[in-house]
């Protein structure tokens, strides 16, 4: 059996010193193989959040082995969690987070163009990525002019273009009504089983976290219960097409 893509062993989260002190995560344990599609789930102050921070790379335990493909994460500087990220780590969020006055395609390449890649590679590689979330021939189009389901397909784009093994979503739906809220879903779903990405996602909604392929339930900083979703109890993405239909320009 190989070896798990993610693996956190004892890992504690504490946040300020003495009476003041928050222990956010308490001697976490988790496996999340490659290709898998896990939610993350619990109440307010329940360390889901934290439990993201560590896993994306943009916080460090207290305590304890965070392992990402192989790498001892725990042991990293600053600048070599950095270059970890851009690497293996794609990241959605709840706000879209898309520069106003820049065009669709100058979004997406933005991962490139922080890397040194040369304007032909970014270019040809951030339509790739739009084409794959359903907005090829939308590239032109700054945020403004495209609904929240299609800004958060650019969004999406933007974590795509770089090729990363996890896809990381913190509430990608929150910003969004319910019928473009299962438009964003069906597409991950359709990105993790069609393409292999692995991706891991905070989310509050239970119609959401029942795309996904497990929800590990945190309570008071630890996992609370790890649920392994029956096929048959799982939401589906529409199996025709690679994607969701093509979203129209007046979407809500």
């Amino acid at each position: 059996m190989s070896a798990p893509l993610i693996r956190l062993r004892g890992v504690d989260k504490t946040y300020g010193r003495g009476a003041v002190a928050f222990r956010a995560l308490r001697q976490v344990d988790l496996d999340i193989k490659a290709g898998d599609f896990v939610a993350i789930m619990g109440p307010s102050g329940s360390g889901k959040s934290t439990a993201m921070n560590t896993l994306g790379c943009l916080d460090t335990p207290s305590a304890g082995e965070y392992w990402l493909d192989g790498i001892p994460v725990h042991r990293l500087q600053r600048d070599q969690r950095a270059l970890l990220r851009r690497r293996l780590l794609g990241f959605v969020f709840q706000g879209f987070n898309l520069l106003a006055r820049t065009s669709a395609v100058e979004n997406v390449e933005l991962p490139l163009l922080y890397r040194g890649e040369p304007a032909r590679t970014r270019r040809a590689a951030a339509q790739a990525a739009l084409a794959q979330v359903g907005l090829a021939g939308w590239g032109h189009h700054t945020p403004g002019e495209l609904s929240g389901g299609q800004q958060q397909r650019v969004a999406i784009a933007r974590a795509l273009v770089t090729q990363p093994r996890v896809l990381l979503a913190d509430e990608p739906t929150g910003n969004l009504d319910s019928a473009r809220s299962h438009e964003i879903m069906a597409l991950l779903q359709t990105l993790n089983e069609r393409q292999g990405i692995t991706v891991l996602m905070v989310t509050h909604e239970p119609d959401m976290a029942a795309y996904a392929r497990r929800i590990v339930h945190f309570r008071d900083g630890r996992v609370d219960h790890d649920e392994v979703l029956d096929e048959a109890a799982r939401t589906r993405a529409p199996v025709a097409g690679a994607t969701p239909a093509e979203p129209a320009a007046q979407e809500a």
